[in-house]
């Protein structure tokens, strides 16, 4: 009997650990992911990831209108 109830508080104690751990790397996921989009697009206010994907959002949403003198040298 002994050995059933360490077994069944060990798996709770290993449930509990598991999900804590889920639950922060979750937070860190999206704390990296937002910490990544540092380029802004001040027309619409878009975060993109890098110079590249900011070149290709700006030609796909703004084709008329001059770049911005950041995407200058950048190849999409």
């Amino acid at each position: 009997v002994a050995c059933g109830q360490k077994k069944i508080q060990s798996q709770q104690k290993n449930a509990k650990k598991q999900a804590g751990q889920k639950k922060k790397l979750g937070q860190d996921q999206k704390t990296a992911a937002k910490a990544a989009l540092i380029h802004t697009y001040a027309a619409c206010r878009t975060q993109m990831p890098d110079p590249k994907t900011f070149k290709q959002h700006f030609e796909s949403k703004q084709p008329e209108a001059p770049p911005p003198s950041e995407l200058g040298d950048v190849q999409a």
